[in-house]
């Protein structure tokens, strides 16, 4: 069996928890924060999990199964 590659993209973007749930971190922080309130950049700011549904996609991605 040949190893499995994982996505170079997804690598990037979505890290495992240390109880293998899958953390990713907000859109809409690139650009016209001008526009936006200070609430909504702080709370822009942290990271986040991803939902149930796409958690097992996002693992067969990045090699975990």
């Amino acid at each position: 069996m040949p190893k499995i590659k994982t996505h170079s993209s997804a690598k990037k973007r979505f890290k495992l928890t240390g109880k293998g749930k899958v953390k990713r971190f907000q859109a809409k922080t690139s650009h016209m924060m001008r526009n936006k309130t200070k609430k909504a950049k702080r709370r822009l700011r942290g990271s986040t999990l991803v939902s149930k549904v796409e958690e097992r996609r996002i693992k067969v991605l990045l090699g975990v199964r």
